[in-house]
């Protein structure tokens, strides 16, 4: 397994985010994890990215524990993540928020930039062209000298998917990332997701959008006031009693 998360709890104050939660992505895989608002799922990705800490339980990645490593340091071993609030710089260019994206791909530091170095300078061409290609993927390249303010809410996380991708990521963390698009913006964000899974990324995907979430994933997990009651194919997960009950609706239907 790529990742997996064994017993995992935390709670704040009184309220109970993760109740003893473990489950696996495979490598190369799509999975999806679904449940009612505050069931979880955006304190399990800050888990996962090193935003926050397990009280109990451990964390794998590639064989190895991550738990008690800062998001910066797993950022640098793989782990990539989009936001449920977007959170671009805004008074940078769409081009320039990918480019910061591609700082673990480089050698260059602070005071090496700063001073001008010589070798500086054919790394940073590079870093233009990934973070260029970055936004060829997502069908950004028309907007790279906007600035980020101005991207209605749908661009901006298409925008936040190239920066993610810019760092090379072998898991993609998606927060909501179809919140805010359209029906034709949804469609390709589908494809987008696809074809990372085809290109060899394994997604780890929060969504509402249940159409989007069973066209791609392979697995999904479904938390309930932070307890996993299923996990399994998206066909066992829409017959599953307790998920209809808990999120899908008495009336949802595949």
């Amino acid at each position: 397994m790529l990742l997996d998360l064994q017993g995992i709890s935390l709670s704040f104050g009184g309220v109970q985010a993760l109740d003893d939660v473990s489950l696996s992505v495979p490598s190369g895989a799509i999975k999806a994890v679904i449940g009612p608002n505050g069931a979880g799922k955006t304190t399990l990705f800050n888990l996962v990215s090193g935003f926050l800490q397990p009280q109990e339980g451990r964390i794998f990645f590639k064989g190895e524990e991550i738990q008690g490593q800062p998001a910066h340091v797993l950022a640098a071993r793989g782990i990539g993540r989009t936001f449920q609030l977007v959170q671009l710089f805004d008074h940078m260019t769409v081009l320039e928020n990918v480019m910061v994206g591609c700082h673990r791909r480089g050698r260059a530091g602070l005071l090496a930039g700063a001073l001008r170095l010589p070798w500086t300078f054919p790394e940073e061409k590079d870093i233009r062209r990934w973070a260029w290609e970055a936004l060829e993927f997502v069908g950004l390249t028309n907007r790279a000298h906007h600035f980020a303010a101005v991207l209605p809410l749908g661009l901006k996380r298409l925008l936040e998917i190239a920066r993610a991708l810019a760092a090379q990521p072998t898991i993609l963390l998606l927060d909501e990332p179809a919140s805010g698009l359209d029906a034709v913006e949804t469609e390709r964000l589908r494809d987008m997701i696809l074809a990372l899974r085809d290109q060899g990324i394994t997604i780890l995907l929060v969504e509402h959008d249940m159409s989007l979430t069973m066209d791609v994933a392979e697995e999904i997990a479904v938390l309930n006031y932070g307890r996993l009651i299923a996990d399994g194919p998206p066909r066992a997960i829409q017959k599953h009693p307790e998920v209809i009950a808990a999120y899908l609706g008495t009336d949802w239907q595949a």
